[in-house]
């Protein structure tokens, strides 16, 4: 049955996709990605990105939150620290066991890091496909690790890899009035009706 959007098209849904004037807008994210990964497209989430002392003794900053800006996605959230022992501890307690985790330390509290909340549908997703794989020898041109690192530990970002966890992340590094809501003026160019 068909439907009047708020884009002004007649749109239609078909076997949980969203058809509008013939083009497919919107899929069910199973269709692109592993069904064991829980998304839904449909809500703006949030996700935490850290850009570590190997892309800010290199000058990368900059180039680093434009590439999130230009792809689309909402800072809500930004900050600079140092970070210590005990916080590192924390962020990265699933890799205590591991030979190489006071490595992982020391390389994080080389200098201070940028840490950066970022919204938009997907955001996660988004933000782990941009980074590209963990090492930077192996991960693609065009994904930040693939054009700027070639390192497994000096790969240059973190990014939450669950939903679950970007909430958990972000209230380690945030607090609830660092966090900003406000409109995003190129949200209606940014998506289609009715994903948002």
């Amino acid at each position: 049955m068909g439907r009047e959007t708020n884009c002004g098209n007649f749109c239609t849904e078909r076997k949980s996709e969203l058809v509008c004037n013939g083009f497919i807008l919107m899929r069910p994210l199973f269709f692109y990605i592993n069904k064991t990964t829980k998304y839904d497209s449909t809500i703006m989430e949030k996700t935490l990105i850290i850009i570590k002392p190997s892309a800010i003794r290199r000058d990368l900053i900059g180039e680093l939150i434009h590439r999130f800006e230009r792809k689309g996605l909402q800072l809500c959230g930004i900050k600079m620290m140092q970070l210590d022992d005990q916080i590192l501890d924390e962020h990265y307690s699933h890799l205590a066991d591991r030979p190489y985790f006071q490595r992982i330390k020391n390389s994080m509290m080389k200098t201070p890091v940028i840490i950066c909340v970022w919204k938009g549908i997907d955001s996660v997703l988004i933000a782990r496909v941009m980074a590209g794989p963990t090492n930077g020898r192996e991960a693609p041109q065009g994904t930040i690790r693939g054009d700027y690192s070639v390192s497994m530990q000096e790969n240059i970002i973190h990014t939450s890899d669950t939903i679950e966890n970007a909430m958990i992340e972000i209230e380690r590094f945030f607090k609830p009035e660092e966090i900003f809501e406000f409109a995003q003026l190129s949200s209606s160019v940014l998506y289609a009706c009715d994903e948002c």
